[in-house]
């Protein structure tokens, strides 16, 4: 960070590469956007993170803005080469410096020369997407536009508000205006022209039926700044950068920036998110955002699930105990073997606590399931030693008992009697154990009819 409290460009006060996740043909990468979420360590991050991501005409200074003020290291334009595109489909990259953790988006610009018809369609596409998956939305819009009924920034900001009809999202984006090369037009006015120039694009928007009466408010935390030219007052504008930068601080606290967090992904399930919506965009359909919610949730849980089990069945404890049984019922066999499953199920609720609840909670009973099912013939060796413990006891004890000339039938007694005890304690014994599993009901009542066939054999 310099003096002036912006970012050294490309990321030197820790360097973080931008990475492209949608090519220029539209195709989304998702491995790219798996790799920058490993390598930037996003994943781990649970709730604690905020996108922000950029919109704004061709030219207009958005990597150069972002660069400055994240440290990120996004492809600027040569202003001396002339204003060509720079900026070909969407760029991630994590903003250095920042908390919580911050991604950042960088859209290809707006009503640039280079796409020709096909830019209407991929800018709409665009801007759906950073809607979708932003906290904040940064616009930069020109300075000399304000006001203007013919400006450049009126088809991009009709654009978000149309697109926004087919978002079905349950809370409201901050809508950052960067006005870029101010003026000596204080703020404020320039702030009022522009909102009220925002309020005639809503106003001429066509809803649909459900929002014929919506206000911008209820979508929209709209919030400006202004920036001062960047060729012309390079040293003013990275001091405005750095007084805007620390608004970025905190941004997810209560009052923050970006404060309204309901349906927010968790970490682990940014990038299949972000690669559902887009093509959930791509095929032109509505954006359900909670119904999308659950199924990142539905699958981020199965993943972590199947990982768990994956790892119980390799867990060194567990493979010493299934081998413990073949000589009959280990010390403490039930605390061990609780204590094996409770540890995956543990691991397993805190990858996935942020996931929708009731997804998260029929995953884990699957889980439970598929790791008993696996404990299951480990417990049904165990009783078997039982019931050949006690066989080969009354067999013993008959024999001994006939060669002292007692009755046939008072040793059958007898010795059945005292090798039942025997059994029905070591049952006992290892049903308290069992009962430490908390195991679902069926588990239970198949362990009884088990016991009931031995108790037959007996």
């Amino acid at each position: 960070m310099d003096a002036t409290g912006a970012v050294g460009v490309g990321g030197r006060d820790g360097e973080c590469h931008a990475a492209q996740v949608v090519g220029a043909d539209g195709e989304m990468d998702a491995a790219a956007i798996e790799r920058f979420a490993a390598a930037a360590g996003l994943q781990g991050r649970g709730l604690s993170y905020a996108v922000v991501s950029i919109l704004g005409p061709q030219g207009s200074g958005k990597s150069t803005l972002l660069n400055h003020l994240f440290g990120t290291s996004f492809r600027e334009m040569d202003a001396l080469k002339g204003r060509h595109q720079t900026t070909k489909g969407i760029w991630i990259a994590k903003a250095a410096g920042i908390e919580p953790f911050t991604v950042v988006l960088d859209l290809e610009g707006t009503d640039g020369r280079e796409r020709g018809q096909d830019d209407t369609a991929f800018e709409k596409q665009s801007a759906l997407f950073a809607l979708a998956v932003s906290d904040i939305v940064m616009i930069n819009l020109w300075c000399h536009d304000i006001g203007r009924e013919h400006a450049a920034n009126r088809p991009l900001l009709r654009t978000v508000f149309q697109v926004l009809m087919r978002l079905f999202s349950p809370r409201k984006t901050t809508l950052l205006l960067v006005i870029r090369d101010k003026t000596k037009t204080p703020l404020e006015y320039l702030t009022q022209a522009l909102k009220e120039d925002i309020q005639k694009i809503w106003d001429s928007v066509q809803k649909p039926e459900a929002y014929k009466e919506a206000a911008l408010s209820d979508f929209f935390d709209v919030e400006a700044t202004a920036l001062s030219s960047y060729e012309e007052k390079e040293e003013l504008f990275k001091e405005q950068v750095g007084q805007l930068r620390q608004r970025f601080y905190h941004s997810i606290a209560p009052g923050g920036l970006a404060a309204d967090r309901r349906g927010v992904i968790p970490a682990s399930g940014f990038s299949l998110s972000a690669l559902q919506i887009w093509e959930v965009i791509r095929e032109n359909k509505d954006l359900n955002l909670p119904a999308h919610e659950v199924m990142v949730a539905t699958v981020r849980c199965e993943e972590i699930a199947n990982e768990n089990l994956k790892q119980f069945l390799s867990d060194k404890g567990w493979l010493d105990l299934n081998a413990a049984v073949e000589s009959g019922l280990p010390p403490s066999f039930g605390m061990r073997l609780s204590a094996i499953l409770d540890s995956y199920l543990s691991e397993y609720d805190m990858e996935t606590m942020y996931f929708d609840e009731g997804v998260r909670a029929a995953k884990r009973q699957q889980l439970e399931s598929s790791m008993l099912d696996h404990a299951y013939p480990v417990i049904e060796r165990v009783m078997e030693h039982l019931h050949l413990v006690a066989l080969d006891k009354f067999k013993g004890d008959l024999e001994q008992s006939l060669r002292h000339t007692e009755g046939f039938a008072e040793s059958v007694r007898r010795c059945s009697q005292t090798s039942m005890a025997e059994f029905d304690a070591g049952m006992t014994a290892f049903f308290m154990q069992i009962q430490q599993l908390n195991m679902c009901s069926g588990m239970l009542q198949k362990l009884g009819i088990n016991c009931k066939s031995i108790y037959k054999l007996m």
